[in-house]
C-alpha cells in the first residue's frame, strides 16, 4: 500500500476508530448515565437490533436526500449561469438569494410543508433543495467569473461562436468550482431531508412512518441508544453521500490528476493510421 492509498483510506477510518474510542472512554471515565449517553456498542446495537424496521426508513431518507440533492444541483446550475451571463438577472435575484439563505431551514421547513401539504414527500424534497441549490449557484457564478480571459479572447480570434466558447472553454473552467458546491450540498442534504421529515410527518402506528417520528418516538421513551445509533447512522450516510460526490468530481475532472495522454492513446497517435 503505497504513501496516498494510506492517507486516503486508512487515516480516515483511524479517524472514526478514535471518536468512538474518546466517546467510550468519556462515558467510561465519568460514569455517565446510559438514558444520557450510551456506550458507542449499545447505540450500534440498538440499530442492528432493530433493522428489519429502520431499514426501509433508511432507504426512504435516501431517498429523498438523492432525489432533492440531484433537483436542487440542477436549479442551482440553472441559476448560476444564467445570473453569470445576465448580470442585471443577478443584481436582481442574488440578495434575495443571500437573504432566503439567512433564514434558519427549521423555520423555514414548516411554511413549506403548510404550503405544500402535511405528510407528503414534496415538502421533504423542497427543503433539500432549499439547502443544496444556494451553494451550487454560488459556485457555478464564481466558476464562470473567472475563466481565464486569454483563453476567452484567444476563442474570439478564431471565430468561436458564444455557444462552443461556452461549451469548450466556460464549462470546463467551472467544474471544479462546482463540485465545491455539490461538496457542501451533498454534506447538507441528509439533515435536509431529516428536518423535512419531522415538518412534514406522516404518522403510521407507534414510531410513524419516518426515521425522523423513529428518533422522536425513541427520544420521548428516553431510548438513548436508539438516538444516538440513528444520529450515527445518519453521520455515516451524510459521509458516504460526500464520497460518492467526490467520486463524481474524479471522473469528471480526469485533467486535474493526469496531464499526460494515456499510454494506449499515446500508441494511436504514434501509429498513423495507414501503418495500422
Amino acid at each position: 500500500m503505497n504513501r496516498k492509498t494510506f492517507a486516503k483510506v486508512i487515516l480516515p477510518v483511524a479517524s472514526f476508530a478514535i471518536l468512538l474510542l474518546l466517546w467510550q472512554a468519556v462515558v467510561v471515565i465519568f460514569n455517565v448515565q446510559g438514558y444520557i449517553a450510551p456506550r458507542p456498542l449499545d447505540a450500534i446495537r440498538a440499530v442492528s437490533d432493530n433493522w428489519s424496521l429502520l431499514s426501509p426508513l433508511v432507504v426512504q431518507i435516501i431517498k429523498e436526500t438523492v432525489f432533492g440533492f440531484f433537483l436542487g444541483a440542477l436549479i442551482g446550475i440553472f441559476f448560476g449561469v444564467v445570473m453569470s451571463k445576465i448580470p442585471f438577472v443577478q443584481k436582481l435575484l442574488y440578495p434575495s438569494l443571500v437573504l432566503s439563505q439567512a433564514v434558519p431551514v427549521i423555520v423555514i421547513a414548516f411554511p413549506l410543508a403548510a404550503i405544500l401539504g402535511f405528510g407528503s414527500v414534496k415538502p421533504i424534497i423542497a427543503i433539500v433543495v432549499w439547502i443544496v441549490f444556494f451553494p451550487v449557484t454560488v459556485s457555478v457564478i464564481d466558476g464562470l467569473g473567472h475563466v481565464d480571459h486569454d483563453l476567452l479572447n484567444l476563442a474570439k480570434v478564431y471565430g468561436a461562436s458564444r455557444w462552443r466558447t461556452f461549451i469548450q472553454i466556460e464549462v470546463p473552467a467551472t467544474v471544479s468550482p462546482l463540485f465545491s458546491g455539490l461538496k457542501i450540498g451533498a454534506t447538507y442534504a441528509i439533515t435536509g431531508a431529516f428536518i423535512g421529515e419531522l415538518a412534514s410527518p406522516e404518522q403510521v402506528g407507534n414510531t410513524g412512518s419516518s426515521l425522523a417520528l423513529y428518533v422522536q418516538h425513541a427520544e420521548s421513551n428516553l431510548n438513548s441508544p436508539a438516538v444516538y445509533g440513528i444520529t450515527l447512522l445518519m453521520a455515516i450516510i451524510g459521509v458516504a453521500w460526500f464520497l460518492t460526490v467526490v467520486g463524481l468530481e474524479v471522473v469528471s475532472t480526469p485533467w486535474l490528476r493526469r496531464t499526460t495522454v494515456r499510454r494506449w492513446r499515446r500508441r494511436d497517435i504514434a501509429t498513423p493510421e495507414g501503418d495500422q
